[in-house]
């Protein structure tokens, strides 16, 4: 391997700032993104790690944080959870299943009354409820702030679905706020 020369070792400390900027700037709102998405801070973490892994060994030495990277970044969270929950959804069906024969074994849920909560933590709290599609989107949305366009290039869908999604998963919620709250 050759000896770091003048001109690579500006352009190696450049790549290294640059790329700790955007660690910085976006670490935060990729790890709200991901704990909400995956309902899971510690999955969170590694998803957001790897974001940054990936990050890491696409960026070349004098490039840029321009326009694209914020969905960029956005999507590859995105796919990192997506392969996340895929891997997890046959351990939860087999909870499920297992759930639904205890309470047909015991004769009920036993769920205990619901704590008082403002109103913000019973609509996460129904995140839950959502399917994976419709969670990212809501998330993306409401809490990066993200627009239509945005979301649809993160999530690699139409901009017409992303409405459908929201629409979707915002009437899904409201029912389970209803729901909760006994109205």
């Amino acid at each position: 391997m050759p000896p770091p020369t003048a001109l690579t070792e500006p352009a190696s400390d450049l790549r290294a700032q640059r790329i700790a900027a955007v660690v910085r700037d976006y670490q935060k709102p990729l790890l709200r993104y991901a704990t909400r998405l995956l309902c899971n801070a510690t999955l969170a973490q590694d998803v957001v790690q790897m974001v940054f892994v990936k990050l890491f060994r696409n960026w070349s030495p004098l490039q840029e944080a321009g326009g694209d990277l914020k969905p960029w970044l956005f999507r590859v969270a995105h796919n990192e959870a997506v392969d996340l929950i895929r891997g997890e959804s046959r351990r939860k069906r087999l909870h499920d299943c297992g759930a639904a024969e205890a309470e047909i074994l015991y004769g009920g849920r036993h769920t205990d009354p619901m704590p008082d909560q403002d109103r913000r933590d019973l609509v996460l709290s129904c995140l839950d409820t959502l399917g994976p599609d419709e969670r990212q989107v809501i998330l993306l949305r409401l809490q990066q702030n993200l627009s239509y366009d945005e979301i649809a290039a993160v999530i690699s869908r139409p901009r017409g679905t992303v409405g459908s999604l929201l629409h979707t998963a915002i009437k899904k919620l409201a029912r389970q706020v209803s729901r909760k709250e006994g109205v």
